[in-house]
Order: C-alpha cells, then sequence, then structure tokens
C-alpha cells in the first residue's frame, strides 16, 4: 500500500492531486486537509465512481489514518492512483498547532486566549456561563475554601471547564484552588501533543501525572473500557487528594445526563441519573462534582468552533476507530444522541423535561422505589392508604 506523511501532501501542488476526507461531514466541516472534499465512509462504496478523478493521484484521510486503509485496495482495485495519507487528520492537527505556537508572538498568543476568555462571558454567557453558574449555585458545588482538581481529558468538554474555573476564580465571590489535573494513561504521541498544545494556547497551566492503565487493560477482553474507567477515576482521585484537593471536577454536561436517564430505562429497566456531585466510597472526605451539568452540548460545540479550536475527542489507544473519532457507530450512548437529536426536531421542551423527570418524582404514582437497603411496593400500604382515601390519583 502507498503512503504518505502529511508534511510531504502540503508540498504537492492542490489542482494535480485530489484529497479524500473519510470522516462524517460533521467532522469534515469542523476541519480538514486544506482542499479535502469530503466523502463519508458510509457513502464510500454508492459514490466514489462519482467524486473520484481517475486523472488525478488520490489521497485518502481519515482520523488516524487507519480506517482509510480499507478504502485503498478498494481504489486501486478500480484502478485508481491511491495514497494513504499517516496519521490522518489528527497528524495534521498536530503539525498545524504545533506550527501556530511556534510561529506566533508570545503577544498574539495571548490576545487569543483572551479573545476565548472573553467569549465566554460575553457571546455564551447566556448558553454556558449562567447554565454553569446556576448548576453551581443550585447544587453547592463549589464552596468557600475548596481544592478543586480540575480533571482533563484533553476533549472539548473538559477544556471549557478548565477555562470556566479560571474565569470563576477572577469573578466569582467564592475563594477556592484550582489545579488542573491530567493523566496520561498511555496516549500515543499524536494526542498526548494536541493536549498539550491546546493546554498552551488556552492559558491552562497542567499538572501531569503518568499511568500505564492503558497498557494494564491491553489484555483485558471482557469490559476493558469499565476496567479502564474505573481505574482512571481512581488514580483522579488519588493524585487529587496527595495535592491536597477534596473534589474533584469533571467535564460532564447536561446531554450526558438526559442519555444517562435514557439508558437506564430503555436498556437497564431502572429510573436513574448521573448526579451532579457524589460523595467518594473509596477515597475519604473527597467528591465528585460536574459543573457542566446543565450546560448543553450544543453550546459547547458551539465555543468551540466560535472560536476556531480543535481538540482531540477520544483519546483510548484501543477504540481510536468508534463513532466519536469518525469511525464506526454502535455504542448505547450513540443510539441515545441520536434519539434525543430526533427530540429536538419534535419539540423543544422533550430534553428539558427528561432532565426534570428524575427531580419532580411522585412516590405515589411509581409501583416500587428502593434507597439504600430499603425498598418499597406500593402494595405495601397501598390497602391502608385506600381506607384513608389518601390516593393521589382518582380513577
Amino acid at each position: 500500500m502507498k503512503t504518505i506523511q502529511v508534511e510531504e501532501l502540503e508540498q504537492l501542488s492542490a489542482d494535480e492531486i485530489q484529497v479524500i476526507d473519510l470522516r462524517p461531514e460533521e467532522e469534515y466541516k469542523r476541519g480538514s486537509f486544506p482542499g479535502a472534499v469530503n466523502l463519508p465512509m458510509e457513502e464510500f462504496d454508492s459514490r466514489y465512481e462519482e467524486v473520484l478523478e481517475k486523472e488525478k493521484p488520490i489521497y485518502f484521510i481519515c482520523h488516524t489514518g487507519e480506517r482509510s486503509k480499507d478504502y485503498i485496495e478498494t481504489a486501486t482495485k478500480a484502478g485508481y492512483n491511491a495514497f494513504n495519507v499517516e496519521g490522518g487528520y489528527r497528524a495534521y492537527l498536530r503539525l498545524s498547532l504545533s506550527r501556530f505556537l511556534e510561529e506566533d508572538t508570545k503577544e498574539s498568543k495571548e490576545e487569543k486566549t483572551k479573545e476565548i476568555e472573553r467569549s465566554i462571558i460575553k457571546k455564551f454567557r447566556k448558553s454556558i456561563w449562567r447554565p454553569f453558574t446556576k448548576a453551581l449555585n443550585e447544587y453547592q458545588l463549589i464552596q468557600e475554601g475548596d481544592k478543586v482538581a480540575v480533571c482533563i481529558s484533553g476533549g472539548k468538554d473538559s477544556m471549557l471547564l478548565a477555562k470556566l474555573i479560571q474565569e470563576l476564580k477572577r469573578h466569582g465571590k467564592i475563594h477556592f484552588e484550582a489545579v488542573f489535573l491530567v493523566m496520561n494513561p498511555g496516549y500515543n504521541e499524536d494526542n498526548w501533543k494536541i493536549i498539550q498544545d491546546n493546554a498552551d494556547l488556552l492559558g491552562i497551566p497542567l499538572t501531569v501525572f503518568e499511568s500505564e492503565i492503558f497498557d494494564t487493560v491491553a489484555t483485558i477482553e471482557k469490559n476493558p473500557c469499565y476496567l479502564c474507567a474505573r481505574m482512571r477515576r481512581g488514580y483522579l482521585y488519588s493524585h487529587a487528594k496527595a495535592l491536597g484537593c477534596n473534589k474533584i471536577a469533571l467535564g460532564h454536561h447536561f446531554d450526558d445526563v438526559i442519555e444517562t436517564i435514557l439508558m437506564g430505562m430503555l436498556y437497564s429497566g431502572k429510573v436513574e441519573t448521573m448526579m451532579p456531585k457524589l460523595h467518594s466510597q473509596n477515597f475519604e472526605g473527597m467528591e465528585l462534582i460536574r459543573p457542566l451539568y446543565m450546560v448543553k452540548e450544543d453550546a459547547i460545540k458551539e465555543w468551540r468552533d466560535y472560536n476556531g479550536l480543535h481538540f482531540i475527542q477520544c483519546a483510548c489507544r484501543f477504540t481510536e476507530n468508534c463513532v466519536s473519532c469518525g469511525g464506526g457507530r454502535g455504542s448505547k450512548r450513540d443510539e441515545m444522541k441520536e434519539l434525543v437529536a430526533q427530540f429536538r426536531k419534535t419539540s423543544d421542551v422533550i430534553e428539558t423535561n427528561i432532565f426534570n423527570s428524575v427531580r419532580n418524582i411522585n412516590l405515589r404514582t411509581v409501583i416500587g422505589y428502593h434507597k439504600d437497603k430499603e425498598a418499597y411496593n406500593f402494595l405495601d400500604d397501598y390497602d391502608l392508604r385506600g381506607s384513608k382515601k389518601s390516593d393521589s390519583q382518582e380513577e
């Protein structure tokens, strides 16, 4: 198979080649190699003959440079002179960020950081800043004297969370400390460079520690993602506590909350949600908080795109071809995202009602519930309530 590096591809004349971006349209619109034509993987078989030009060499690009390899063979057999772009769009993104940080002056970089910060308070005041502060106040997430470890994975959510916490320290009335904690569990070189470059651009001072979680779960066949998540959470708690923190802050947002509610109902047969804060069961005195609890994902995406930012979407070494990286589809959460998207087309109140449904439960109208070791069934006091005519629902 013929391959090419991003740096080499940049040297070729755009008029004499054709670059085909195989990622989903949404990802392509957010950014691609200059001059690339979008041909999503799911449309390739039905459309490649009308899109590809036989008189030009074709250069295929995906997110990581792995899935695009599958399309080289098809194109080659069909008579095209096809090449694979090594490292894919991620390699181009890493290269672009590195050049920006190297070539830009200190003053222009600082001004870019300030522009991003101003956008949070001004342009996105209604959609991001207010929901953020509302969640803080309503759920008492950050209090006087706290020391919060803001856990950064490198994606849009955790990076925005870091900026919000910085703005809160500047403009808020609560006095607290913040540490911006990043664990490197074995990221590949490209992803790790992108995380560091974005933090530099955003003015986020990282506190980094290493672990070998990816290597540990590499040989696990059953539920490796579950094990990885639990191990990552444990490492974060442990290091945050060692730094004197009493809370860790994660970047889960409004959409994560309602997707969790739907997954519980549709796939687990229970009503529960992702809580805005939790006491740690294994690390005494530690809490987990979710300050983006009321911020919608669309607002986060709009903030990202408005400022021309590009973050990694899935840094896992073993699932780099998942849907969030421009690969295949399949997770239950992906299904819920599609379901919520359909709800939004139907009505603008459904998602809010899903959110409100778990904080407006009428226990007299449910078959049963449990709290810790306590279990209740409506039959337990059905006759008693009937004799007192205390049922809240009438025929």
